[in-house]
């Protein structure tokens, strides 16, 4: 073997000594401070479980405290009492309607099917659907309202009672406004709006970009509109995404 042959293998040697001092322990560095991205580290189809963690939804809090859904006992569609305490465990959405309604509960409710459809396989995910006019909505038409929609999530009570009870739990516990209107079609004022809970019971939103809670979710647009006529557009995929955070909490 050469004299020339001998100086390559001790540079070569050489280079690899020098890389090992300098880029080894910046390799383990990183690693042991999981500064390793996911395209580095080629995981990028690897998801994170997340369960038993709190997801980044905001509470709405008034004077500074979460405000928590206030103790309510209606009738649902199946004649069975069910109180707030029956969705603890839960996460649920709330809406108001009624089954007259001859202009934005059908869309609001086509949308709740389709994410009550998109969590069937989730024992504690729910709906809470409250009557605005209990005089018309009894169990029965709420039970035929539920069948003509294809409602069959055990955990979604169409509810109904005392209207003045039914009013106070929109309009005070949920901040979602409600009023008789004979001068409007069907002869009542609502929110389009649906309230997201969690498990504890507690009013729960993603952040704006200014971090302030949005508080409510528009359910008169669908996924499959995208956006109404006024370019709004539609919050039943965020929705569904928020739903499935608090369902892993």
């Amino acid at each position: 073997m050469s004299n020339k042959t001998n100086y390559s293998y001790v540079g070569i040697a050489f280079i690899i000594l020098v890389f090992g001092i300098i880029f080894i322990p910046k390799i383990v560095n990183r690693i042991s401070n999981d500064d390793i991205t996911r395209d580095e580290s080629r995981s990028e189809n690897v998801s994170t479980n997340t369960k038993g963690t709190k997801s980044d939804l905001a509470y709405l809090k008034i004077g500074d405290e979460p405000k928590k859904v206030p103790a309510f006992s209606f009738t649902d569609q199946n004649g069975n009492t069910i109180t707030n305490e029956d969705y603890l465990g839960k996460v649920y959405v709330v809406e108001f309607f009624f089954t007259t309604c001859p202009t934005i509960c059908p869309i609001m409710n086509r949308n709740l099917v389709n994410v009550q459809n998109h969590f069937k396989d989730f024992e504690n995910f729910g709906v809470a659907s409250f009557t605005i006019n209990p005089e018309t909505d009894t169990p029965e038409v709420l039970k035929a309202y539920a069948e003509a929609y294809g409602i069959s999530n055990p955990n979604w009570h169409l509810m109904t009672g005392s209207e003045e009870a039914i009013y106070k739990l929109a309009n005070e516990g949920f901040n979602l406004y409600t009023a008789k209107d004979e001068t409007v079609e069907g002869g009542f004022e609502h929110s389009g709006n649906f309230a997201l809970i969690d498990k504890d019971g507690y009013i729960r939103s993603r952040r704006d970009n200014f971090g302030n809670p949005l508080i409510f979710y528009n359910g008169l647009i669908s996924e499959a509109e995208g956006t109404d006529d006024d370019g709004i557009p539609q919050e039943i995929t965020i929705l569904k995404e928020d739903i499935a955070k608090l369902l892993k909490e």
